[in-house]
């Protein structure tokens, strides 16, 4: 849900031709020449236009000759770059002047090499394979022979796109995208060294997926180019928005999440075009037009309609049991030669089909409504047709629902029982509800087409498309009124409507999956609440109130059932005040779930009576979601064996507000309870979304490796279940990491693993000063470990039979930099900036670090300061902001932390007008849920929640308010029998 206007984007200008699908046009009108078996007429249409070649680019006159496919260039008003020449990408685009390239030769070339060369490129045209051009980084302007491999810590040829200083957390608000049209910009496309591998698709394409993702996301195509190269080298979100800025222009993790899911889809398009190629292969079906329309589809949809006429059904349909009976010549006599058509010769009295004129007439009907809707340039017509007209997507109450569905649910689809709404304008909420409705049985959906669509479509085919090459006698135009009438009501039209719906379904799961994701975000980012021993409450009436107290380190320090809603709750009361005054214990934390209300009103009496004296108790509510499944996992069994279930509920209820982010990645993403119609969309995309977003959330807030849970530290990027496992049962055994490079030693933990998790793992200092001082006697004889002063590689005085990763270990010396967000790749950057400012590692973190850095930067500022060490203004930034901010430091703390409290007001205290503070429960498409305290959330209708009203100065980690956040809201309307509660939002807290 994006709240805020974004930031209008600019459309990439590309110099496309006009007709994108020259091939189908071959197909559709192919001549006697072509083929034998095509050998019939096909309907008039316009002859194709050919392509102009784009002009050549005069900014850079110094290229080695070569031949040119027609690709799209991309203006930035200084000059025109090539994209091919400046990705140096690789996939071919489609080209229907190929032959007047390729020096006019005879055979259509479709098919090249992946791997073709420019000196050879213009002999091998013979086979029909796709060519994937190689362009060299050297034709780039600026080009140089680096053969370094990408890294922040060495100086990227051409400078990166200057862009607002941002802090280094991807949680404010997001830098949206950006097409660059200012002259002579700044961004130049930042490029990979030579010897960089080139974006080599698995499989051959006639179209660019450099150009097509571009397009389909709104980025540019160098930044495209290189988030594929960053994908296909297994690097991580995490790693990529932090210490790749600047190959990513600045790009925030759900828009890197969205290229990678659109990259995933055009992949998936090319694997099924191909396997489809090699089915109608099999089958004897292929030509060189058809293989040239295959390879240029870039949906599933193009490729079901190019694909359509050569599949095999189990059964036949109407116009192919018609052909069966031999009456595909009649159809296309029809068209082609009118008046030489004799219907009466095709009768044949003993066969079934052919034994009367009305059947032999109904049988040319059906071949003709079949051609009708399976040619390419019809099918274009008609959508472009409906793309300017009204079409409409209405719901209406089942006949049937009322005998086999549940009346409440019935109810809950009362706005949809009539609804009708203009398929540009209707909501993703109101498509999923509508669609939820369906599958239940209760709603009947259709899409309506109004009659005009009809009638002009059938029109334009009379006059155009299908139009008899003679004259045509009045009982054959009949047969063709008939057919195109017959196409549009039984073939087009539901062609149309599965088309329709699927988009909107798809685009509505996709928003649906992005607002669960900045949910998650923003609920995983609540600050945490340290230092305090809390009491944490399951509610329950027959079964009683769990109880589980917890120390400031989440230890389990008393676990305990309470009765409170059964006549004992005076009784009760004592106990409650022994176990608070024992354990020091003054907060305690209620779950929302099951007699959630009548606890609270129990704990707020207590309170108001002061009956906790000398304690100043206050409670908090919190979400139970998800806690009753965790309390019987595996791990919950691991973490807390011997533990009741039910008094692992209250556990996780407790550590929840005390660190949410840790307690809250034990529990399967999609059962936080913090989404919209989760369970409609596809679990897989969902999943891949969630655990993305989970991975963001803890490798940026990051991980003490010498405390973490297994749990935490196998969602740091780079890791997984096996590693985060290995790593713990190395620091079981061989105690604390002193330094990060003793990662490199764990077992499974290779180069690529290391370098995408090591910037997210943090080394207390403190702790390895503790460690190191009372091991400093036995340490050199229990690890023979030589240590020097100086870092480098020590060998190893112990080695075993089996060598099971080197036989050199890590000079165990603690390094201050490991403590930071400092990448170990930048480490000789941040040495040599320290040297610059005159600052030494004893002052990270320290006032003393802020002032030598803000007086360097006074007097040169950063992009001066960055040239000069010879590295990137992005990696200096991460490199001041690791070396500036304090020890321990944890940027949850300037989120909002849970709303304690001491009272409790009722539903029936509200009245119109009153103003209240609340925290948002939940963010939906349609609107804001908002506990205001009386035990059912209000909500703030989306129209309600302007610009004007969102905090500009705070910091946001996401557009729009999400979970967690504290507004002040003014009560609109009350609903008390349907207990709905309808708030304005004032302000942002």
């Amino acid at each position: 849900m994006s709240l805020l206007p974004r930031r209008a984007k600019i459309q990439v200008q590309t110099a496309v031709s006009k007709d994108e699908f020259a091939c189908f046009s071959e197909l559709s009108s192919a001549s006697e020449e072509d083929d034998k078996e095509d050998n019939a007429w096909e309907p008039q249409k316009k002859v194709s236009r050919s392509r102009k070649r784009p002009a050549p680019k005069e900014s850079k006159p110094k290229r080695v000759p070569r031949v040119k496919k027609n690709t799209p260039l991309i203006s930035d008003g200084s000059g025109v770059v090539d994209v091919k020449e400046e990705l140096n990408s690789s996939v071919a685009i489609a080209d229907v002047d190929l032959e007047k390239e390729k020096n006019k030769l005879d055979t259509v070339q479709t098919l090249k090499t992946a791997k073709t060369k420019r000196k050879n490129s213009a002999q091998r045209t013979k086979k029909l394979k796709i060519e994937e051009e190689m362009s060299k980084a050297s034709n780039l302007e600026g080009g140089t022979n680096s053969t370094e491999i990408p890294s922040t810590s060495t100086m990227w040829e051409g400078a990166c796109k200057k862009e607002e200083s941002e802090d280094d957390f991807t949680f404010g608000q997001s830098p949206l995208k950006k097409i660059k049209t200012e002259m002579c910009p700044q961004g130049q496309p930042v490029k990979f060294p030579a010897s960089a591998n080139n974006i080599n698709e698995e499989v051959d394409m006639n179209w660019d997926i450099v150009q097509v993702l571009s397009e389909r996301t709104n980025i540019e195509l160098w930044v495209c180019a290189n988030i594929i190269r960053l994908f296909n080298d297994d690097n991580t979100i995490p790693f990529i928005i932090r210490y790749r800025k600047e190959l990513i222009n600045n790009l925030d993790a759900d828009s890197l999440r969205e290229v990678r899911q659109t990259l995933e889809e055009l992949r998936a398009v090319a694997k099924k075009v191909h396997s489809t190629i090699q089915k109608i292969k099999k089958e004897g079906k292929m030509s060189e037009c058809l293989l040239k329309a295959l390879l240029n589809c870039k949906t599933l949809e193009e490729l079901e309609h190019v694909s359509a006429p050569y599949k095999t059904g189990s059964k036949g349909t109407k116009a192919q049991r018609a052909k069966q009976l031999g009456l595909e010549r009649a159809a296309w006599t029809l068209l082609e030669k009118p008046g030489e058509l004799n219907l009466l010769s095709y009768i044949r009295p003993d066969v079934k089909g052919l034994s009367a004129l009305q059947d032999i007439e109904t049988g040319v009907q059906h071949i003709l409504a079949d051609m009708i809707a399976k040619d390419k340039d019809t099918l274009d017509f008609i959508r472009k047709l409906c793309q300017n007209r009204y079409i409409c997507i209405q719901s209406s109450l089942a006949k049937v629902s009322s005998k086999k569905v549940n009346e409440k649910d019935v109810d809950k689809f009362q706005l949809y029982q009539n609804f009708s709404c203009n398929i540009r304008n209707i909501q993703h909420h109101q498509i999923l509800a509508i669609n939820r409705g369906e599958n239940l049985k209760i709603l009947t959906v259709k899409v309506n087409i109004s009659d005009g669509v009809k009638n002009e479509f059938c029109r334009w085919c009379i006059q155009n498309r299908w139009r008899p090459r003679g004259f045509a006698r009045p009982e054959l135009m009949k047969i063709l009124h008939n057919s195109l009438d017959d196409s549009f009501k039984r073939l087009i039209y539901p062609l149309l409507c599965r088309e329709f719906r699927a988009k909107l379904t798809s685009d509505a799961e996709k928003e649906s999956v992005m607002m669960f994701g900045r949910n998650l975000r923003q609920l995983l980012l609540t600050s945490p609440v340290p230092g305090r021993t809390l009491m944490g409450v399951d509610p329950g009436y027959k079964h009683g109130c769990k109880l589980a107290i917890i120390s400031p380190t989440s230890q389990i320090l008393h676990t305990d059932v309470v009765y409170l809603h059964c006549g004992q709750g005076f009784r009760e009361a004592e106990k409650i005040k022994r176990l608070l005054l024992n354990f020091n214990c003054s907060t305690v934390v209620i779950g929302n779930g099951t007699a959630c209300r009548e606890t609270e009103a129990y704990f707020a009496d207590l309170i108001m009576k002061n009956y906790f004296a000398p304690l100043d108790v206050v409670y908090c509510i919190t979400s139970e979601a998800g806690a009753s499944i965790y309390s019987v996992s595996p791990e919950a069994n691991k973490e807390m064996p011997g533990l009741d279930p039910n008094l692992r509920s209250a556990v996780s209820i407790a550590r929840r507000v005390q660190d949410p982010l840790a307690e809250l990645v034990k529990i399967e993403p999609k059962h936080i309870g913090v989404g919209m119609y989760q369970h409609d969309v596809s679990q897989t995309l969902l999943k891949a979304t969630l655990d993305s977003v989970v991975e963001e959330c803890v490798s940026f807030v990051g991980v003490d490796i010498n405390i973490c849970s297994e749990v935490l530290l196998r969602h740091i990027a780079g890791l997984n279940a096996n590693r985060a496992k290995n790593i713990i049962e190395c620091r079981e055994k061989n105690g604390p990491f002193i330094n990060r490079e003793q990662l490199k030693k764990v077992k499974g933990l290779g180069p690529k693993s290391f370098q995408q998790c090591a910037g997210f793992i943090r080394i207390n200092q403190d702790y390895i000063r503790t460690f190191c001082s009372q091991q400093t006697e036995s340490s050199s004889q229990i690890q023979g470990v030589a240590v020097k002063s100086s870092a480098g590689e020590v060998t190893s005085e112990k080695q075993g039979k089996k060598k099971s990763k080197t036989t050199v270990d890590i000079v165990l010396k603690p390094n201050p930099l490991d403590q930071t967000c400092i990448h170990p790749e930048s480490y000789d950057i941040a040495m040599r900036f320290l040297s610059f400012i005159g600052g030494t590692l004893c002052e990270i973190g320290k006032p003393e670090m802020q002032q030598k850095i803000n007086s360097s930067l006074e007097k040169e500022g950063i992009e001066k300061t960055a040239e000069r060490l010879q590295t990137t203004a992005h990696t200096l930034q991460v490199i001041i902001d690791g070396l500036s901010q304090p020890e321990s430091f944890d940027f949850r703390t300037e989120f909002d932390k849970p709303d304690f409290k001491r009272s409790i007001v009722c539903l029936e205290d509200l009245q119109v007008g009153t103003v209240l503070t609340g925290k948002v429960e939940n963010a939906t498409l349609f609107g804001i849920f908002v506990d205001i305290g009386v035990g059912k959330s209000g909500l703030i209708p989306i129209r309600n929640v302007t610009e004007a009203k969102l905090s500009k100065t705070k910091k946001r980690r996401s557009l729009g308010l999400g979970p967690g956040e504290r507004v002040e809201v003014r009560v609109l309307n009350i609903d008390i029998p349907r207990s709905r509660i309808t708030l304005d939002l004032i302000r942002v807290l």
